[in-house]
């Protein structure tokens, strides 16, 4: 339920919250996905870098997030045993792959349409 300002009947930012961490998450997804692309991405490495972008999430939203990108076929998790513990290691598939390429001049033209500027085409 949004909540509505009492004086002009807007929503406020509580009532944004919702939508507001949504947007995020999908920004989040698309880092993953970016991450992955260069090579086997695991938790911990993967919150850090998230981290220098201004994500800070806890294990409790990067591993479902994790999972879900999992369970639609963008990522394949694959243990492996480092310092006695097990650790999952995320790569990109095929069809990750695929999706991040489809994202690319989507981003790139809302970038320049929001921030009202020329954005220069990137090759990858």
């Amino acid at each position: 339920m949004i909540k509505t300002d009492r004086i002009d009947g807007h929503p406020t930012f509580e009532g944004h919250s919702k939508l507001f961490r949504d947007i995020l998450l999908g920004f989040v997804r698309v880092h993953v996905l970016d991450c992955a692309s260069r090579g086997p991405v695991y938790g911990v490495a993967l919150n850090d870098e998230l981290a220098t972008h201004g994500y800070n999430l806890s294990p409790g939203t990067l591993y479902p997030l994790l999972h879900g990108l999992e369970e639609i076929g963008f990522l394949e998790r694959s243990p492996e045993v480092v310092g006695g513990k097990v650790r999952k290691y995320y790569s990109l598939t095929d069809r990750g792959q695929q999706a991040l390429e489809d994202l690319r001049p989507k981003i790139r033209e809302l970038v320049s349409d929001v921030l009202d500027e020329a954005v220069p085409a990137r090759s990858r």
